[in-house]
């Protein structure tokens, strides 16, 4: 495929714009190349400025669950911009999907609404601090949840893409970005994935300062690492005796792999939960909600400060309402988990036949390419740097064939209801072919 224009336009946008993009991974550094500027989607296909087609499979990054411009979801903005794009005042609409989410998410018995997945959680960490009075919090190595400073400790996403993370435990944690002074970090405590004793040991020696532990309950920012049933229901049980606060970071699997999320999935009731991509439709919108003595502690009820002016604004709550009305009323997950499921049948069976030391390793509509041998892998230590060596090559052959998918080894892929089987067969064709010519191996 030729991109002149996209080539022109990123060589204007690097004169005007940080590494010409506005979030780094977009950059194609982890792939090489130049990235492509789009002109628009529709359905599971994206139109570059050249004309190029593509099967998407990024998905802008998880929430186009219903695929690009879904015309209800699209009617349904244009009704609440012809009334107005922001009020700054509460409206019927934030009202009306707040109670959407607490049905599907029945542990969740307070909503609020923020702009992203960043400022989701880094609210729920400031309502576990506030009403627990700690200051510590858990998080994991290799789980990202957004740019606030204190949680850019051992953060996958963008950060593992420009420098793969480490492993072992970390009593004080240490900024893995410029900017974070270390007395903002050192509150954060990171810990292995899958890794029982090792939080034990944590918990042994901190406990009592402990305000939160925060997981993704499906790590989905450093690949896919999918957690033991077991590991999450320990944090449960541990979390509860030192009366700290489970936070699930449900912003990637929040309606995505079930109504409920992965809470619903695994069976597990979170103290608090973020969310985002799904939940605003595919605009700009985040939420975190959970136990009402906990949300009851953010003002005006309580002294934990919260606003944003956009937060709730009625454009991404009708774009989200109608999002997930169509998800229940047309039993979305249950076709995206038959289409899932015949994905991973015709890669495996790819890579069975190439002989190609590798695995595709999925839940529900999120699956991710593990270019390494052995058991796919469950922490961020366990990931192969050497796969993103591999992925580069691959990236691009499948590129020029016509399939879009997150330009990093670390970044998982997405399948949206406007995906048929002829698409999911032709990505396992295009590898296969890419593995005969030897690309990716």
């Amino acid at each position: 495929m030729k991109r002149p224009r996209s080539e022109a336009l990123f060589a204007r946008a690097v004169e005007c714009m940080p590494g010409g993009v506005s979030s780094p991974v977009r950059a194609f550094r982890a792939v090489g190349g130049a990235p492509i500027f789009f002109e628009r989607g529709e359905g599971a296909t994206l139109v570059d400025v050249d004309g190029n087609r593509y099967v998407d499979f990024c998905g802008s990054w998880g929430p186009l669950i219903l695929g690009h411009a879904h015309p209800r979801v699209v009617e349904a903005v244009e009704r609440a911009a012809r009334r107005g794009c922001t009020f700054g005042a509460p409206h019927e609409g934030e009202l009306l999907l707040a109670e959407r989410i607490r049905a599907a998410n029945p542990h969740l018995e307070r909503v609020r609404f923020v702009s992203s997945g960043t400022e989701a959680v880094m609210s729920a960490v400031r309502v576990a601090r506030g009403c627990t009075g700690r200051s510590v919090v858990v998080k994991f190595d290799g789980g990202y949840h957004g740019h606030a400073d204190h949680l850019l400790v051992k953060a996958g996403s963008g950060l593992a893409t420009l420098s793969h993370a480490g492993s072992g435990l970390a009593e004080l944690g240490a900024p893995s970005s410029a900017g974070v002074p270390e007395d903002f970090a050192r509150h954060t405590a990171v810990c292995e994935l899958d890794d029982a004793d090792a939080f034990d040991r944590l918990i042994a020696a901190r406990g009592r300062d402990v305000a939160a532990v925060l997981i993704e309950p499906i790590p989905a920012n450093h690949g896919l690492l999918l957690q033991r049933r077991e590991f999450l229901r320990h944090l449960r049980e541990r979390t509860r005796e030192i009366g700290a606060l489970l936070i699930f970071d449900e912003v990637i699997s929040g309606f995505r792999v079930a109504m409920g999320g992965a809470a619903e999935l695994y069976g597990i009731a979170p103290d608090l939960a973020t969310y985002g991509k799904i939940v605003g439709g595919g605009l700009p919108v985040g939420a975190y909600g959970g136990r009402r003595d906990a949300l009851d502690h953010v003002a005006p009820l309580g002294r934990v400060y919260q606003a944003g002016t956009l937060s709730g604004n009625p454009i991404g709550m009708a774009a989200g309402l109608e999002t997930l009305a169509i998800l229940e009323s047309e039993r979305v997950h249950e076709r995206l988990e038959r289409l899932g499921a015949r994905l991973e049948a015709r890669v495996q069976e790819v890579l069975a036949n190439r002989r190609v030391d590798a695995k595709l390793v999925r839940v529900g509509s999120i699956f991710w390419l593990a270019l390494q041998s052995g058991d796919a892998p469950r922490r961020a230590s366990a990931v192969d740097p050497a796969a993103a060596k591999r992925f580069a090559p691959l990236y691009h052959f499948l590129l020029d064939r016509g399939f879009y998918l997150g330009p990093s080894a670390y970044e998982v892929s997405f399948l949206s209801a406007a995906h048929a089987e002829r698409d999911v067969d032709a990505l396992a064709a295009a590898l296969d072919d890419a593995f005969a010519e030897g690309v990716g191996r």
